[in-house]
C-alpha cells in the first residue's frame, strides 16, 4: 500500500495526466467561483459504498431469490469497477482529502457511467432502479458550480437516452412475457429527463442561496467585529488617560521644582521648563480623552434617543445632503427613551443613513417616535426610491441598485468591492437588517408616495432601552 499523498494532489493526475477542465476552480476567477473543497472524498466514497451494497443486494435477490435470468458476470464486473475505484482512492489519498470541482465532477461522472452500464445489462430504463440517475446529478447541484452540474446532467441525459434505445432485456420470469409499449417507455424517459432537470435546478438554487447567505453573514460578522474593535480602542484610551494622569502630574511637579532650583539663565533650567510644558501638554490631551462626553464612546452606555441619532447623523453630514432629525414635539405619550449605545445599533442605523444619503437628492430625514409599547425610527430620503425588483428582494445579500455593479448569476458584485465597504455589493442593507434584528427590532422598506424611500425600524419597549443591552449577534 502506498503512502497517502498530500491533500493538494489532484485526482486528475493519478496517472500523470494533466486535464484541461473548463470549469475548474483555477480557471474561474473572482467571486463567481465555487468555494474550493466543498465536498470531502470520504463523503463520495461512503455514498459509493452504499450504492455498491444496494446494487449487489438487488443483483443477488433478482438472480438467486427470484431466479430471473440476467448477465451476472458482466454485472459483477460493473460493480467491481466501483469497488476498485474506492480502494484505489482510499490507498492514494487521505480520508480528509477535499475535492476540487474538477475532481468531484470526474468521480460523479464515473458513477453515472457505471450506473448506465449496469442498467444497460438489466433492462435499460425499464428497470425501476433507473431512478438512481437522479442521485449523482443532485449531489453535483448541491456541491459544485453551475458549469460542472450541467456537464453531469448532460452525461446523465445521454446515458438515459442510450439505454432507452439499446439494452439487454429486463430480467423477468421465463414463464411470462413482459413487453412495455413504446409510448410507456417514452413516458419513462420523459419522466427521468424532467426529474433530473427539476431536482438539479432546485438543489442548485437552494445551495446557491445558502452560499450567498453564508457570505452575507460573514460580512456582517466582519462589520460588527470592526465596531467592537473601535469600542475597545475607546475604552483603552479612557483607561490610559486615567492611568497616565498621576505619573504625568509627578513629572510636572518635579520639573517645576528643578526649574526653581536651577539658575534662571542656565541651559538646565530651559530643559526643565520644556519638560514641564510637555508634561502639561500630555495631561491636557489625556484630559480631552477622559471627558465624560468622550468616555461614553468607550463602552456600551445609554444615551437619549435624540443624542444617539445625532451622533450617527453627524458622521454623514458635511456634504451637499442635509440630514435632519425629527423628534416628537413633546413627551405626551412617554418620556424620551434612553437607548443602549452598542455597535449593532450604531452600525445598523449608520448603514441605513449612509445608504439614504447616497441616493438622496437634497435631504435625508430621521424621524423618531415612541409610545409606552413601541419605539419607531424612520429613515427617509427624497431620492428615486427603490426599484420594484429590488424592493421585492430587499434585505437579501448581494441585492443592489448602485451604479457600477455588475450581475453575476443571482448576485450583483462590484469590480473592486470589499466586505468592509459594501460599495455596490448589496451588503449594506443586509448587514443593517441583520444587526437590527439581532437587537430585537424589525425592518420594513417601502417607497414614499411623494417620492423617495422610507426604511422603518421598530422595537418593543425594553428591547434597546431596557436595563440591560440587547443580545449580541452570534459568531457564525
Amino acid at each position: 500500500m502506498t503512502a497517502p499523498q498530500p491533500s493538494g494532489t489532484k485526482l486528475s493526475e493519478l496517472r500523470g495526466w494533466t486535464w484541461l477542465w473548463p470549469f475548474d476552480n483555477s480557471v474561474l476567477g473572482g467571486r463567481g467561483q465555487t468555494i474550493r473543497g466543498r465536498v470531502r472524498l470520504r463523503t463520495l466514497s461512503n455514498l459509493r459504498w452504499l450504492a455498491i451494497g444496494g446494487q449487489s443486494a438487488a443483483l443477488f435477490v433478482v438472480r438467486f431469490g427470484l431466479e430471473y435470468r440476467l448477465p451476472l458476470w458482466p454485472c459483477l464486473v460493473a460493480i467491481a469497477s466501483s469497488v476498485g475505484l474506492n480502494v484505489l482512492l482510499a490507498t492514494r489519498f487521505p480520508a480528509t482529502h477535499r475535492l476540487t470541482n474538477r475532481d468531484a465532477t470526474l468521480l460523479l461522472g464515473f458513477d453515472v457511467v457505471q450506473l448506465g452500464a449496469l442498467l444497460y445489462l438489466t433492462g435499460g430504463i425499464e428497470n425501476p432502479f433507473s431512478l438512481m440517475f437522479l442521485a449523482p446529478v443532485v449531489i453535483a447541484a448541491a456541491t459544485l458550480n453551475l458549469g460542472n452540474t450541467l456537464i453531469l446532467a448532460a452525461l446523465a441525459l445521454v446515458s438515459i437516452s442510450v439505454i432507452a434505445i439499446m439494452h439487454f432485456p429486463l430480467p423477468w420470469s421465463s414463464r411470462e412475457q413482459l413487453n412495455l409499449p413504446p409510448l410507456y417507455q417514452g413516458g419513462i424517459w420523459a419522466s427521468l429527463v424532467v426529474g433530473i432537470g427539476f431536482t438539479s435546478i432546485y438543489a442548485w438554487r437552494i445551495a446557491s442561496e445558502a452560499a450567498r447567505m453564508q457570505a452575507g453573514l460573514a460580512a456582517t460578522q466582519l462589520a460588527l467585529a470592526r465596531e467592537h474593535r473601535l469600542g475597545s480602542l475607546g475604552a483603552l484610551a479612557t483607561a490610559a488617560a486615567h492611568e497616565l494622569g498621576t505619573p504625568l502630574g509627578t513629572i510636572a511637579v518635579v520639573a517645576r521644582e528643578l526649574e526653581r532650583a536651577l539658575p534662571p539663565a542656565s541651559p538646565e533650567a530651559e530643559d526643565a521648563r520644556l519638560l514641564r510644558a510637555e508634561a502639561e501638554r500630555c495631561r491636557g490631551i489625556l484630559t480631552q480623552l477622559a471627558r465624560p462626553e468622550k468616555s461614553v464612546l468607550a463602552a456600551a452606555e445609554c444615551l437619549p434617543l435624540g443624542a444617539l441619532l445625532n451622533e450617527i447623523a453627524s458622521e454623514h453630514r458635511g456634504g451637499d445632503i442635509a440630514i435632519g432629525i425629527h423628534l416628537p414635539p413633546g413627551a405626551e405619550a412617554a418620556p424620551e427613551p434612553k437607548v443602549w449605545r452598542i455597535p449593532e445599533l450604531l452600525h445598523g442605523l449608520g448603514n441605513l443613513v449612509a445608504n439614504a444619503a447616497d441616493f438622496a437628492r437634497t435631504t435625508v430625514s430621521i424621524h423618531a417616535e415612541w409610545t409606552m409599547a413601541e419605539l419607531i425610527i424612520s429613515v427617509e430620503d427624497d431620492g428615486p426610491g427603490f426599484e420594484p425588483e429590488i424592493l421585492e428582494r430587499i434585505g437579501e445579500p448581494f441585492v443592489t441598485s448602485r451604479p457600477g455593479s455588475y450581475a453575476l448569476g443571482n448576485t450583483e458584485l462590484g469590480p473592486s468591492d470589499t466586505f468592509d465597504g459594501q460599495h455596490g455589493m448589496g451588503l449594506g442593507f443586509f448587514i443593517a437588517k441583520t444587526l437590527i434584528e439581532q437587537t430585537g427590532g424589525s425592518v420594513n422598506a417601502q417607497n414614499r408616495e411623494e417620492g423617495g424611500a422610507r426604511v422603518t425600524l421598530s422595537w418593543l419597549r425594553g428591547a434597546i432601552d431596557g436595563e440591560v443591552p440587547p443580545g449580541r449577534i452570534e459568531t457564525f
